[in-house]
């Protein structure tokens, strides 16, 4: 039996009282905005009005939307084979992908796991340093170290991982794997990381480093646990002391990779690599959901060569071969653009626009990285009455908890960048302590 086309009230009906968004309740008061179409930086909504897009859909639509290079890729694809399972197959545009990952990121990773989303890519990681261990006969070594104000995904272990206390999980916190946490990295990014700093590090491997699988951390900027830019000098010594006391350190680049922090890996301002790099979000440009965990030599041989033989992981669409394609696409774009130069741009002129912000009483500091805003309140916002205020101004801006922030698409030209930023300043500037909550 066929069924009929929705009309534009039946489908936004359906979704207000049957559609869990992220992070929302069922009949949500907070507005939910019905969007037809999108393109380059621009979402078109139902009612006609266009919001310029400082979010990049969650830091992932880095050349805007509706790319003529990406949708060919797409269809071009589609007309061999939408998806065909990896195991026991192979296909074209996973080799590609692979190799152009092993070209860009640091030499030791050359052993490449597709997986779904980046919460499964942590999940993998995570699965691969416990694996890597239990094959040498350290199944003791299955706990993991991070740092607070860190987030890395909402599924299980991924939430476990995530800051205890200001992450957004402490509801499950007594079913969750318990792992150690130490304060986050302290300097930042233009200060130099000093002894003092790394002691709440050197101290916990000191003490339970037989324990310990994998150090795990979001290399120079935390994201949605705090949007804190952090020392490269941070960085390179916990490299040193995961070497020294014989602990494997993962690099969470879900959000940081493909250039939103000015280089193309966040790893590259420390100069160093990683033991397992986790990717995902602009791997694909936006388009498609898909992941990729990055190891060494080292560690894919010793899992391959212990019990049970082989990496215990393997999701239903791993690599599949529209988002390869459309991955392989974004990286030849990406790389063939002048993105150096864009991004130093737009990180020049977010510091312009947004700093008169600090002059706000309601205002606690406002830094820039890369494509990367922050705007950081005393408060939290009120998301019901803020998103719209946005929306009212032509901006699509998402903040939470205290934190308003942007990370437009690389292609954003000046002039939408200063409206963008100008919405953001005039919403702020508005924005009473009174209110803020």
């Amino acid at each position: 039996m066929g069924t009929a086309k929705l009309s534009d009230l039946d489908w936004v009906d359906i979704d207000q009282r049957h559609i869990w968004h992220p992070y929302s309740a069922i009949n949500a008061s907070t507005p939910v905005y019905p969007v037809v179409s999108a393109h380059g930086v621009r979402l078109r909504l139902q009612d006609g009005r266009e919001l310029i897009d400082g979010m990049a859909s969650w830091w992932s639509a880095i050349h805007g939307y509706n790319h003529p290079v990406l949708n060919a890729a797409i269809q071009t694809q589609s007309q061999q084979m939408a998806h065909v399972m990896f195991g026991g197959l192979t296909h074209q545009p996973a080799a590609q992908l692979a190799q152009h990952l092993i070209d860009l990121t640091p030499e030791p990773l050359q052993s490449v796991f597709f997986a779904d989303s980046g919460s499964v890519s942590i999940e993998a990681a995570m699965k691969m340093a416990i694996q890597y261990w239990i094959a040498q006969g350290h199944q003791h070594k299955h706990r993991f170290l991070t740092v607070r104000n860190g987030y890395h995904g909402d599924t299980l272990h991924a939430m476990s991982v995530c800051d205890p206390v200001n992450g957004m999980h402490n509801l499950f916190t007594s079913v969750l794997p318990q792992q150690y946490f130490i304060e986050a990295p302290q300097p930042a990014f233009h200060e130099t990381c000093q002894p003092e700093h790394l002691l709440p590090l050197q101290q916990t491997l000191a003490q339970h480093a037989d324990n310990i699988a994998a150090l795990m951390l979001e290399p120079i900027v935390q994201g949605t646990g705090g949007m804190r830019f952090y020392s490269p000098g941070y960085l390179q010594a916990a490299r040193d002391l995961c070497d020294a006391y014989d602990v494997l350190l993962i690099a969470d680049e879900i959000a940081t990779g493909f250039g939103r922090s000015g280089k193309l890996f966040a790893c590259e301002h420390a100069d160093i690599s990683p033991d397992i790099l986790c990717l995902g979000k602009a791997l694909t440009g936006g388009y498609m959901t898909l992941a990729a965990v990055l190891t060494t030599p080292q560690i894919s041989q010793t899992i391959s060569q212990g019990e049970p033989g082989v990496f215990m992981h393997g999701p239903t669409f791993m690599a599949n071969p529209l988002a390869c394609a459309v991955a392989n696409a974004s990286i030849e774009l990406l790389l063939a653009s002048p993105w150096r130069d864009q991004i130093a741009h737009i990180e020049a002129s977010l510091h312009q626009r947004l700093m008169p912000c600090l002059h706000f009483e309601q205002v606690a500091d406002v830094r820039t990285l890369g494509a990367i805003g922050v705007i950081e309140l005393h408060q939290p916002v009120n998301m019901a009455t803020i998103q719209p205020q946005f929306v009212e101004r032509g901006a699509w801006v998402r903040p939470f908890g205290k934190l308003i922030y942007l990370m437009p698409p690389f292609i954003m030209n000046d002039q939408d960048l200063a409206t963008l930023c100008d919405a953001v300043v005039e919403v702020v500037q508005h924005l009473s302590l009174d209110n803020a909550g």
